[in-house]
């Protein structure tokens, strides 16, 4: 009888020591970072963009957040929760703009307040885009989808470049 109460002891505390710590219930996206994509200012079609260094402004330590080696449709801009003002630097690269006078700079000012995600995922914080501002070197504007910064995966800011299609500047 000592031997089938041990085994049916295990049996309970075996599952309740595998499942303690599971966090299958949490989002693979724990953190709030406004998703950005690139589109044509002269098509308003999405872009993929290469030759392009992104990386944040007084940021401490590496901010790299896209080599210029790197060909991207979107990109997270990561904001400081400890700050109401994050701006990112745009530097291209293609041999005839990479002039630091043809760069562009984002600069996102927000309200960060924690919120409570899920009982798995803990708490986070939720940004809310209070104004955009940026220069106009290759960057024509910035807009947004939605002011609300979330865990959520999803676009909420459009960059638009100014593009020049193929065979524009040709002359015959």
């Amino acid at each position: 009888m000592g031997k089938f109460l041990k085994l049916l002891a295990s049996a309970l505390i075996a599952p309740a020591l595998l499942t303690g710590c599971n966090t299958a219930g949490c989002t693979d996206n724990q953190n709030s970072l406004p998703l950005a994509g690139f589109y044509s200012m002269s098509t308003g079609e999405a872009i993929s963009v290469d030759s392009i260094a992104v990386w944040g402004v007084g940021a401490p330590g590496d901010s790299l957040l896209l080599s210029a080696s790197t060909s991207a449709s979107q990109l997270y801009l990561p904001l400081r929760s400890s700050a109401d003002e994050t701006s990112f630097c745009f530097a291209y690269r293609q041999t005839a703009l990479d002039y630091e006078d043809f760069q562009d700079t984002i600069t996102i000012s927000y309200t960060s307040q924690p919120w409570f995600i899920s009982e798995d995922c803990g708490a986070g914080y939720r940004h809310t885009i209070t104004s955009l501002r940026h220069t106009c070197h290759l960057i024509d504007s910035v807009g947004l989808t939605d002011s609300t910064v979330t865990n959520i995966d999803r676009e909420i800011m459009r960059i638009y470049f100014r593009t020049a299609d193929a065979g524009e500047g040709d002359t015959q």
